[in-house]
């Protein structure tokens, strides 16, 4: 099953930082039909994001949703780590009985491995930020795109400096 927690809280986090940045209001509601995700899906991601204090919440008519601290002291680290808790990216294999070669040391293998390729994501995203990722949203901007392959989740080209 995919896991669409750390998406999800993703473009939730960074939905409330633009709203903020242009001083509108963010509600679940808004949230969740900007996502097109169910509002409790939604509203499931925001305990954790408040509890760390990566989102704060007011209640009421007039409640609203905003970044708990600036943009740019928050890390996707801190995003990843606050809704998946200890889950980890990849699952391992349940042992096998030891036949071969290969049945006795995939899974210490395949452990190391695992371990390596997670500390570099999890090094990826310490290292940006909810301001640096809306500076390159901005930068890559595919609103008006004619083509809808330019609209998909493909990274937009570089554009020449020409």
């Amino acid at each position: 099953m995919i896991d669409l927690r750390f998406p999800t809280a993703l473009h939730m986090v960074f939905s409330i930082a633009n709203a903020q940045r242009q001083g509108k209001r963010v509600t679940s509601a808004i949230l969740a039909a900007g996502l097109e995700a169910n509002p409790s899906f939604v509203r499931k991601l925001m305990v954790p994001l408040t509890h760390d204090g990566i989102i704060v919440s007011t209640l009421g008519r007039q409640g609203s949703i905003r970044l708990g601290r600036a943009a740019e002291a928050i890390t996707l680290l801190e995003i990843y780590l606050s809704v998946t808790e200890d889950k980890r990216l990849w699952a391992l294999r349940p042992e096998v009985p030891s036949r071969c070669l290969v049945t006795a040391n995939t899974c210490w293998y395949f452990k190391s491995l695992v371990n390596e390729a997670e500390q570099a994501c999890l090094e990826v995203f310490a290292r940006r930020t909810v301001g640096d990722a809306l500076v390159e949203l901005e930068r890559g901007d595919r609103r008006g795109a004619e083509e809808p392959e330019i609209r998909s989740c493909r990274q937009p080209a570089e554009k020449n400096a020409n």
